[in-house]
């Protein structure tokens, strides 16, 4: 067996395709959960331990013998009394525990264009993890990924989802915004690469394509065959209307921070391209699937096990 790798939450969206990268390596891969129970897509060939941040001797333990930590924990938003705050103190007290378990490197999964000086909480929250983990002094690599998409992803499955049901899709003022999908396992190929080297490290994770709000609403709907009509709106309208939508399926579909985000776009990187896979081409060959169930953010995440 080969030396052992920890990922946080390898039963999720990104670190499911980090864990699986990494053990096509040859490594061994254990998970630090908050869902233990829930189905593991792995089997035996990843072990499985607590994710329990009021838990430090857990987490040094959980983490003893690692070679390497690939972090993906974050919060999209606060929710059952977690803030951005409490994430960003977990994920110091997670660092702690790895300097003390002796654990050789950090890979974190970050955002592109973080800064400690942003007035949302998201971008800030995940600027400070950074530092954080600067601060410990252990060797780090960090990946800023752009606007990640897959079969898994939340994103771009709703919209596709909304296409197909609503006779109309409301865009949030021009729509001129610009976003770069990146695909889910470029992702994953660009954190374990970042995970095999020795110097501290920041690449950010963007794919080949850039669009435009609306233009990516538009590719989505043509894809999928929806003849929705595509309606621009007030910002303040838009998010009223996610809210409506959120109490019928019972989720949060849009928090007015996101909208900024992506109206000040925060989703393009600086840099070039690191990802490969288009997003036109991967939709072109899924399309028959995108958007057929809603992906529920609160379900994903807060549902109890096996639910």
């Amino acid at each position: 067996m080969g030396e052992l790798d920890v990922v946080t939450g390898a039963f999720g969206f990104t670190g499911k395709y980090i864990a699986g990268r990494l053990l096509k390596l040859g490594r061994r891969v254990r998970t630090l959960t908050g869902h233990p129970n829930r189905p593991n897509p792995f089997g035996a060939a990843v072990e499985v331990a607590p994710l329990n941040f009021a838990d430090p001797a857990g987490l040094v333990k959980g983490l003893s013998g690692a070679d390497t930590l690939y972090y993906t924990y974050w919060i999209r938003f606060p929710y059952r009394g977690v803030t951005f705050a409490d994430a960003v103190a977990n994920s110091r007290r997670l660092f702690a525990a790895a300097r003390e378990a002796g654990v050789r490197r950090v890979v974190h999964i970050s955002i592109v264009n973080p800064s400690p000086d942003s007035p949302l909480p998201y971008f800030r929250g995940k600027a400070q993890v950074e530092e954080a983990l600067m601060a410990t002094g252990l060797p780090y690599a960090v990946v800023r990924p752009t606007v990640i998409f897959g079969p898994e992803d939340i994103l771009f499955n709703n919209i596709a989802w909304m296409l197909r049901r609503f006779p109309v899709f409301a865009i949030p003022g021009a729509g001129d915004y610009r976003l770069q999908p990146v695909f889910v396992d470029d992702v994953a190929r660009i954190a374990v690469e970042a995970g095999r080297g020795e110097a501290n490290l920041i690449v950010e994770a963007a794919g080949p394509e850039i669009y435009t709000f609306k233009e990516l609403v538009s590719l989505i709907a043509r894809k999928v065959g929806s003849r929705a009509r595509l309606l621009h709106v007030p910002p303040g309208v838009a998010l009223l209307l996610a809210g409506l939508i959120g109490r019928l399926v019972g989720d949060v579909v849009l928090t007015r921070d996101e909208l900024s985000g992506l109206m000040g776009n925060l989703l393009v990187a600086a840099g070039p391209a690191t990802g490969e896979v288009r997003f036109s081409r991967w939709l072109g060959e899924n399309a028959h699937r995108v958007g057929l169930a809603y992906a529920s953010e609160v379900r994903r995440h807060y549902a109890p096990a096996g639910v």
